[in-house]
């Protein structure tokens, strides 16, 4: 009895001991911090409507998984108008954490060091094999990572139904990887071409804007033929911009305003939708453009094939990617907001609301409509058949001489091989500036 009385009582104090030291109310021990609250600056391109929301869920969404770090948003300017401002904030001095790039431009701010290459965070947490090779090409200077995609972009053939019907022509196919070849777009083109009613043919390449718009519609139709813009290296763009291939492309595009007569250098206003154009090159963003058309309606009145294709099938790709300052303080807050974003989450809202087409398969997998004519043209395209405009710090030089070089062979006549040779001159100049 007595053994079993001090097996009790040591028990008892055991368990005093216990409750005096490590109390339930655990009032002894300091309650845990909360994180550091930090702050992130994310500069953007203003958008549309949709656009501008998307961004804003994206960050609502971010914050509320990520509670110690505020993404404080800025948007400003819209394409060239706000690269011009971000290099002018930069060479000020003014850095944000975070910022949208055009992807083309990529290589401009990586060489000046205002980039943060996000090679090892996109190899170990980025998903890179849900990406198309040939999008993350155009997101990789020097073989490293530095920007990451939400969304992308592809171009295709739109063709005017009644137009069709009235010509006896019968309609393209969608399949991506039987498109019509140029030769048999121009003789449709010829069929529809009628100057007496006002009707044209073609635009082949959206007519003459300003932007970057002439560069991402006409450069693939040098690609096409078989040309390149500069050499692999990115050295020169002697033989190449003016190589055969390039001057059979500038022949082919000439020959539709200046020979055939099937494209018109002035256009009418609306032409698609008024039954004055027969084809037409437009983005996918052009199908929600096209629905605010009363009257006009896809499957009756225009319908969508695949970008034509020359000796090579091939399409552009492209569009605003982010990146993060060299500068920032929190590189890893910031790969954080990146990851999140341009993830499979962050992009799936970012498309549900914009209807954009998402750079990522796994979130292409997840809406039926981009596996359903006529936006399974543009994923197909940009999946398997697209390519990224030159990576190389003087490409804003090269988007300009491609816009000035179209200009020259289709708006004025001039020779292929003199204009072709002017743009080689040029982009060569540019590529000696930035070496020095």
């Amino acid at each position: 009895m007595k053994k079993w009385i001090a097996i009790i009582l040591l028990f008892c104090l055991a368990v005093f001991a216990f409750f005096y030291f490590f109390p339930l109310s655990n009032k002894s021990s300091e309650k845990e911090k909360p994180a550091k609250q930090i702050e992130l600056t994310f500069l953007r391109n203003l958008g549309n409507q949709a656009y501008n929301q998307a961004y804003e869920e994206v960050i609502e969404a971010f914050e509320a998984s990520h509670p110690h770090i505020k993404i404080n948003m800025q948007s400003m300017h819209w394409g060239n108008e706000y690269e011009l401002r971000l290099r002018t904030e930069l060479a000020a001095g003014n850095h944000p954490d975070i910022m949208a790039i055009d992807s083309p431009n990529l290589a401009l701010y990586a060489n000046s060091g205002a980039l943060l290459s996000i090679d090892s965070y996109m190899k170990e947490e980025g998903n890179i094999e849900d990406i198309p090779k040939g999008v993350l090409n155009g997101l990789t200077y020097n073989d490293e990572i530095y920007l990451a995609p939400i969304v992308e972009s592809s171009i295709a053939l739109f063709y005017n139904m009644n137009l069709f019907r009235e010509a006896g022509i019968p309609f393209p196919s969608g399949d991506t990887d039987n498109p019509m070849t140029w030769d048999e777009v121009l003789g449709i083109a010829k069929k529809i071409n009628n100057p007496a009613k006002g009707v044209i043919g073609i635009d082949p390449a959206q007519g003459f804007n300003v932007g970057e718009g002439p560069a991402y519609f006409k450069m693939p139709i040098l690609w096409q033929f078989g040309a390149s813009v500069i050499s692999p290296d990115g050295t020169t763009a002697e033989g190449f911009i003016n190589s055969k291939e390039a001057l059979e492309a500038l022949q082919f595009y000439q020959d539709l305003y200046r020979n055939h007569r099937v494209a018109a250098v002035e256009m009418p206003p609306a032409p698609f939708e008024n039954n004055q154009l027969g084809m037409t090159i437009l983005g996918s963003w052009a199908i929600s453009e096209l629905q605010r058309t009363p009257g006009f309606i896809l499957g009756e009145d225009y319908g969508i094939a695949p970008l034509p294709k020359g000796r090579y099938q091939v399409v552009p790709n492209g569009g605003w990617a982010l990146g993060i300052s060299s500068k920032t303080k929190y590189p890893d807050e910031a790969w954080d907001f990146v990851e999140f974003a341009t993830g499979y989450e962050g992009s799936k809202l970012f498309v549900e609301i914009t209807g954009d087409l998402p750079a990522r398969y796994s979130v292409a997998k997840s809406f039926p409509e981009l596996n359903e004519y006529p936006k399974n043209i543009f994923i197909q395209q940009d999946q398997n058949y697209s390519k990224s405009r030159p990576v190389t710090p003087a490409y804003p030089v090269i988007s300009e001489a491609i816009k000035e070089l179209f200009e020259e062979v289709g708006r004025e006549g001039k020779d292929v091989s003199s204009a072709a040779n002017k743009a080689a001159e040029k982009i060569n100049n540019g590529l000696k500036d930035i070496k020095k």
